[in-house]
């Protein structure tokens, strides 16, 4: 497993019958995970003093529950800055165990020695897309959503990036690389986060299981002639690391060489030791 241990702002306190207990900067919040299924004596503090609960409704989604929590505020990893604000289903704006990923991305941007093109796929408040910028990668940021390339563009400006090289685009990541590819673009290396479900501004639906092999077959058409790197990020746990392994060696490894691993992405549980599985990582490098 790979760990998110780098953290300063944020920590996964305890977690148990299917919630975990957070600590977001100076707030306490209390979400459902799925991977939670053990029940353990809840003796936090913050489990009775939170500053926001999320209930999961029976009949699917649910709602946030606020005790004195500001609508928005921020964290810092290392010299990235994020606004939070939490909204639908759960999330605040950040997926803290992609750090692991991060770091190892931008240990290879910066050992490179030459200028590196990034294309990040599915790039949602773009975490990674900050991360590659800083790290002195000119990037593409591409995602569906309007509000969500907002947001990204107010995280950018919260880590001093707002001059960083990055072209922000709103638009359906399978459309936008098909158009790429008949353009001729070429990119040095490529991020995507694909989600389980979704729609892209037209109402294409994307379904991970369906579509994550051929659109994979396709960005491999935009890797430049020496490519650095290639990450895939899965939340879907009926993908395995060993299927997000095959899937690049057959279509990256296999022309490019290199190295292929897949790991588990994880957090650290400040109370009881354990680490938390948050999705999986497939990572291609053009190291052997």
């Amino acid at each position: 497993m790979w760990i998110a241990d780098g953290w300063k702002d944020y920590e996964v306190i305890d977690c148990s019958e299917g919630e975990k207990l957070e600590r977001w900067g100076k707030y306490i919040l209390v979400r459902p995970d799925p991977q939670v299924i053990w029940s353990t004596p809840k003796t936090e503090a913050g489990w009775r003093k939170m500053n926001g609960h999320y209930h999961r409704s029976a009949k699917g989604g649910g709602e946030w529950e606020f005790f004195s929590l500001p609508e928005q505020w921020s964290i810092s990893y290392k010299e990235l800055t994020f606004q939070l604000k939490p909204f639908s289903f759960k999330h605040t704006g950040i997926f803290p165990e992609q750090a692991a990923n991060w770091d190892w991305f931008g240990e290879k941007i910066k050992q490179a020695g030459r200028p590196i093109k990034v294309l990040n796929l599915f790039a949602y408040t773009g975490g990674a897309t900050l991360a590659a910028a800083k790290a002195g990668a000119s990037v593409t940021h591409v995602d569906a959503s309007k509000g969500m390339v907002g947001w990204a563009k107010e995280n950018a400006r919260s880590s001093n990036l707002e001059s960083a090289p990055i072209r922000w685009i709103v638009d359906d990541c399978v459309k936008f690389v098909e158009r790429e590819i008949r353009r001729g673009s070429r990119y040095d290396a490529i991020i995507m986060d694909p989600p389980s479900y979704g729609r892209g501004p037209k109402g294409e639906i994307w379904k991970i299981e369906d579509s994550i092999h051929p659109f994979v077959s396709l960005c491999a058409q935009l890797l430049s002639p020496e490519p650095l790197f290639f990450l895939i990020n899965s939340y879907t746990t009926g993908l395995a690391p060993s299927v997000l392994s095959y899937m690049i060696s057959i279509e990256v490894g296999k022309k490019f060489g290199g190295t292929v691993d897949a790991q588990e992405v994880g957090l650290p549980v400040t109370n009881t030791g354990l680490l938390l599985p948050c999705g999986a990582s497939g990572r291609w490098s053009s190291e052997s």
